[in-house]
C-alpha cells in the first residue's frame, strides 16, 4: 500500500486519504491548455483507459490535487462537429 503522507501538496496521487476531486470534462486538452495558463501542472500524463475514459491530475497553485475525466465516444468536440450531436 502506498505510504500515508502528512502533507497532501507533495503526495503522489496514488497516496491514501482524501486527497484530491475528480471532474469530468468534455475536452480534457483545452481543459488543460486554460488551467495551464492559470497556473495548474499537469501530474504525470494523461491515459486512456479502454475506449472510454481519458484521464490525468494537475495540481492546483495551492498545491490541491484535482482529477480530470472526459468520457470518449458520447461527446461532441467544439473543434470537431462531425463527432456527433450537442
Amino acid at each position: 500500500a502506498p505510504p500515508v503522507v502528512a502533507d497532501h501538496r507533495s503526495a503522489p496521487v496514488n497516496a491514501l486519504g482524501y486527497l484530491r476531486v475528480m471532474f469530468t470534462v468534455e475536452d480534457i486538452d483545452d481543459t488543460l491548455a486554460r488551467l495551464g495558463k492559470r497556473g495548474a501542472k499537469l501530474v504525470g500524463e494523461v491515459v486512456q483507459y479502454e475506449d472510454l475514459y481519458r484521464l490525468c491530475y494537475i495540481r492546483g497553485p495551492e498545491g490541491i490535487l484535482i482529477g480530470l475525466a472526459q468520457q470518449l465516444g458520447q461527446q461532441t468536440s467544439r473543434a470537431n462537429p462531425m463527432r456527433g450531436e450537442r
